[in-house]
């Protein structure tokens, strides 16, 4: 009997030991930030993001669905975090006064520099890149330009509030990259938001996400953030190349851009543009969901995912 009784025991504690080495090895998995992991990014999440902001239409300033838009960003991020504004601003043009929103959310403490991550959320009003001067006139879609970046940063957000990074994140949906013709007439919510920046060292760095959704995913480091803010550059690339995804961030430059990074740059925060411009359907109607794929949003996501949560205080 005792020799029964011992052999109980024994299996009793074998299977404790078997339940504790799996419950551990899920949440090691599972990338717990309590142990120092990066969550998961959900690619699939983020590209249904893309799809939902697409279903509103093309999203110009002045179009019903722009107001539509800005309302489901809020919303979205209000679930996330306590911490989001609407910065509301104007802007007259051709005799219209346009009002124009960037959407900012918060997570963590402000009394330390944190990162800054943008991405533009409204679309060109015209497809100037088409070759039918009717179609020019007409709005695009913007499934990669404007709401990639988006879908992007709206899935960090998640990631942010359920796993809280070691600094603060700021995140800015930007209005008015798209509007105008000329650049006088563009990057109107970068200028603006650069603008109220009261104090530069809240910021260590900035990263705006543009285009970043194409099948063929190609991201070459651009000339003005190379020039600007070459470490952070360095640090998105090396966190690419260590997650397996080389192939996707090309090291070399290829492209000098103009871009909502430049007003922050201006302003005195190191900010760098995350961009493929080899992409076919730049500023034409063709400019659509299928253009797009879950698994290039899965690779950046995760790429600044990585840079966010290794930075330390």
């Amino acid at each position: 009997m005792l020799v029964d009784h011992l052999h109980m025991i024994i299996k009793r504690n074998i299977r404790l030991h078997t339940l504790l080495l799996l419950l551990g090895a899920s949440l090691f998995v599972g990338g717990c930030s309590a142990i120092g992991g990066t969550p998961k990014f959900d690619g699939a999440r983020a590209f249904d993001s893309l799809v939902k902001q697409c279903d509103f239409g093309p999203r110009a300033i002045g179009m019903e669905s722009h107001a539509s838009t800005r309302d489901y960003l809020a919303t979205e991020l209000r679930k996330t975090t306590r911490s989001v504004e609407l910065q509301t601003f104007q802007h007259k043009y051709g005799g219209r006064t346009y009002e124009l929103s960037n959407v900012i959310a918060k997570f963590g403490a402000s009394d330390k520099p944190g990162i800054l991550l943008c991405a533009h959320w409204d679309t060109r009003p015209t497809a100037d890149q088409e070759l039918d001067r009717v179609d020019q006139k007409k709005p695009i879609l913007g499934a990669n330009d404007g709401a990639s970046g988006v879908a992007v940063l709206l899935e960090l957000a998640r990631m942010f509030s359920e796993n809280p990074p070691a600094v603060p994140v700021t995140i800015v949906l930007l209005d008015g990259e798209d509007f105008g013709q000329t650049e006088s007439e563009m990057f109107l919510g970068a200028r603006y938001f650069a603008g109220s920046i009261k104090d530069k060292s809240e910021y260590k760095y900035g990263i705006l996400l543009d285009m970043i959704g194409d099948k063929d995913l190609q991201i070459y480091r651009e000339a003005n953030s190379q020039r600007s803010a070459e470490s952070i550059v360095d640090k998105v690339w090396n966190s690419a190349r260590k997650l397996g995804y080389a192939a996707a961030f090309k090291d070399s430059v290829k492209y000098t851009i103009g871009d909502d990074h430049l007003s922050l740059i201006d302003a005195g925060v190191p900010c760098i543009d995350v961009i493929d411009f080899d992409y076919a359907y730049w500023h034409t109607l063709d400019d659509t969901v299928n253009k797009c794929s879950a698994e290039s949003l899965k690779i950046v996501g995760e790429t600044i995912g990585q840079v966010v949560y290794s930075e330390r205080p």
